[in-house]
């Protein structure tokens, strides 16, 4: 009797069953599917925060640079200072 038979998933099915019984089945099956949907929006909001980060790294990254006058005006006072 290997595990393909298909009396051995019947027998299993059986005591399942009576051990547990119908409702609480039904309550094992809600209760799992309300787990994978809160698993999945998790899922999907650390993604959505992602993408924030990303875009705040892209416009952060987009930002003006230093004005040409600036590096010149440090550049000469650190010559000064040595």
């Amino acid at each position: 009797m290997g595990l393909d038979s298909i009396w051995h998933w019947l027998i299993v099915l059986v005591i399942v069953l009576v051990i547990f019984g119908t409702g609480k089945l039904k309550n094992i099956g809600s209760d799992i599917g309300g787990a994978v949907r809160n698993f999945k929006k998790a899922m999907n909001e650390d993604d959505d925060a992602a993408k924030a980060d990303k875009a705040a790294t892209v416009e952060q990254l987009k930002a003006d640079p230093p004005a040409a006058g600036d590096a010149k005006t440090e550049s000469k006072a650190s010559d000064h200072r040595a």
